[in-house]
């Protein structure tokens, strides 16, 4: 896409003013081949984040490498970790190492780290949410830097092969984990650090000219996903999560950059507002409990409404009636948070249900045989919509 001299100028304004960052660095960049610390790759961007914050910016990092550097301590040919218990075994032995590493490198400028190792229920529960919100402040406001990474050792959303059962995880990677990090703490800006420029025109991996990046994005567009490929060798995201972590960025307000580890200083660059890697624009800004629902919250139920109801959620901005609802497709509680599907079975909103589906279903049957009213299954101030009628 063409960058105009205004959105350039965007890019770089919301770089260089960008306060609150959370900076992903993926397996590639972090570990070597022998899953050993990659201190040549690491050091370089530690100490561009003790620059960044020298500059009175807060940092959070998410960072993957445990599993491989645990691999690495532990002498394990790559082929053991198709087994989960292995990794995560590997992911309890490398964590430590990895905040060891990460402990020296940045006391050599006085800055402290601390250990936030999460889980799914970190984000799908409200209160939990809450919880860690309030905790990633106060160490922000202490001027700690927060490593986090997914707590691999009980946790086996990440290390799972990715759709292999009927529950869409809320993160799968660390690409969408720090998406929702820089979500839930509405910070202004998410780098993902990988080793590649960034988002490739021909979606080709390895060495590839600067030519080939897409410098800029103001829309996240089918043609676009189709250059997105899947998992990387060592990694476990690969540039489709990134770009599903950019559109989560993009939707939050924030500004999103993919761009290399290993182009010299890397985040110099970019929080000058040099143009380096792709920048994602930010398109709309959804707050608080409305982001929750969007993207961290566990979709528990699916229910599917007729055109009428399409309609008034789309454009008149009303609540959802149960007598609306053409099918409820899975079993819900109040207070669950569930997905909206148009008659064609898109989802187009998600809310959270007031009443439970056999509710629903009770007063939508009652309604079909005449009855005059019908209850509030999820209310407007509840309902999000993820996509533009």
């Amino acid at each position: 896409m063409a960058e105009t001299p205004k959105i350039e100028g965007e890019r770089e304004h919301l770089l260089k003013a960008a306060r609150r960052l959370v900076i992903k660095l993926g397996t590639n960049t972090v570990a070597g081949a022998q899953g050993e610390l990659s201190a040549e790759r690491v050091r370089p961007i530690a100490e561009s984040i003790a620059a960044l914050m020298g500059e009175g910016r807060q940092v959070v990092l998410v960072s993957s490498g445990a599993v491989g550097l645990g691999r690495g301590w532990l002498g394990l040919h790559p082929s053991r970790l198709g087994d989960l218990v292995t990794k995560q075994a590997c992911a309890a032995v490398g964590q430590s190492l990895l905040m060891n590493a990460y402990k020296e490198l940045f006391g050599e400028w006085n800055i402290k780290v601390a250990q936030v190792l999460l889980t799914e229920e970190d984000f799908t529960n409200w209160g939990r949410y809450s919880n860690l919100r309030q905790t990633m402040e106060k160490l922000l406001g202490f001027g700690v830097l927060p490593i986090v990474n997914e707590n691999d050792t009980v946790s086996t959303a990440e290390l799972e092969s990715v759709g292999t059962g009927p529950r869409t995880p809320v993160f799968s990677d660390n690409d969408r984990l720090a998406a929702l990090v820089m979500s839930g703490m509405e910070a202004d800006s998410l780098v993902l650090m990988t080793n590649v420029e960034g988002l490739l025109r021909n979606g080709a991996k390895g060495d590839r000219a600067a030519a080939d990046v897409i410098p800029l994005v103001t829309q996240i567009t089918p043609e676009l996903r189709k250059l997105a490929s899947g998992p990387s060798e060592n990694g476990r995201g690969g540039m489709r999560t990134k770009l599903e972590a950019a559109e989560i960025a993009m939707n939050c307000g924030g500004i999103a950059v993919i761009a290399s580890g290993q182009a010299p200083k890397a985040l110099d660059r970019i929080f000058a507002g040099e143009p380096l890697g792709t920048a994602f624009l930010p398109s709309t800004r959804m707050r608080g409990k409305r982001r929750w629902i969007a993207y961290a919250a566990d979709v528990r139920g699916r229910v599917v409404v007729d055109a009428g109801a399409y309609r008034a959620i789309t454009e008149r901005k009303a609540s959802l009636l149960a007598s609306g609802v053409m099918r409820v497709e899975s079993h819900f509680a109040p207070m669950d948070v569930v997905s909206i599907l148009d008659a064609e079975g898109r989802e187009f909103a998600r809310g959270i249900a007031k009443c439970a589906s056999d509710e629903a279903e009770q007063a939508r049957r009652k309604k079909s045989q005449g009855a005059a009213s019908s209850p509030v299954l999820v209310t407007r101030d509840n309902i999000v919509l993820l996509q533009k009628p």
